[in-house]
């Protein structure tokens, strides 16, 4: 499960392209929590403490805790040259609200894939999973087992386990999350194999 961060902030007293560059030259990055039918209110965060918070990793689908208050990171604006964070957005949440969050998918077992110990390549269409789930319970990671893919096969959303309590936020169709795709070179080099090529 995510870990929860803490950020500690400030209120935010001027709005605007000028107050906003005022406060980046001290070092800190203007911010916004809104929702949760509150009025939104304007913060600026440390520069460094937010940094170290977006490199866990995982910052996008951890719940952060600002000055007391429960939210959940929305959007995070860069800038295009030096990567530096520009304007953070964060959603409030409640101790259990339902969440959409976006967490990212491992892949294990491959040693114990037919496909991949034949050349076999591992094509993700899905670095990421969209998951509805508890605030208090967002998964770090989901993990798919490759073990028994071969060639030609589809790893599609009814293969993962999701967690208890986490359901996908796309409902409407079984979609793919990886493929396992031949090689250029193992379908010429199979006639020589006792191995009958596999159709994709």
């Amino acid at each position: 499960m995510s870990e929860t961060l803490t950020l500690s902030a400030e209120v935010r007293e001027r709005a605007g392209k000028g107050a906003s560059r005022a406060i980046r030259r001290q070092g800190r990055v203007p911010a916004v929590i809104y929702g949760n039918n509150e009025a939104p209110q304007g913060i600026h965060l440390e520069e460094r403490e937010l940094m170290k918070a977006l490199m866990t990793g995982h910052f996008m689908n951890s719940v952060v805790m600002i000055n007391g208050t429960r939210t959940l990171p929305k959007d995070v604006q860069f800038h295009p040259v030096t990567d530096r964070p520009l304007h953070v957005d964060f959603l409030r949440i409640g101790e259990h609200s339902s969440v959409h969050v976006e967490v990212p998918v491992r892949f294990e077992n491959e040693e114990a894939s037919p496909g991949l110990k034949r050349g076999g390549v591992l094509n993700i269409v899905r670095h990421e999973l969209e998951l509805v789930c508890d605030a208090a319970e967002i998964p770090d990671e989901i993990v798919i087992d490759l073990k028994g893919f071969d060639v030609g096969d589809s790893i599609h959303l009814s293969h993962v386990t999701l967690p208890q309590g986490a359901q996908s936020a796309i409902t409407d169709r079984d979609f793919t999350i990886a493929t396992i795709v031949a090689p250029s070179g193992l379908k010429s080099s199979e006639g020589d194999n006792e191995t009958p090529a596999v159709e994709g």
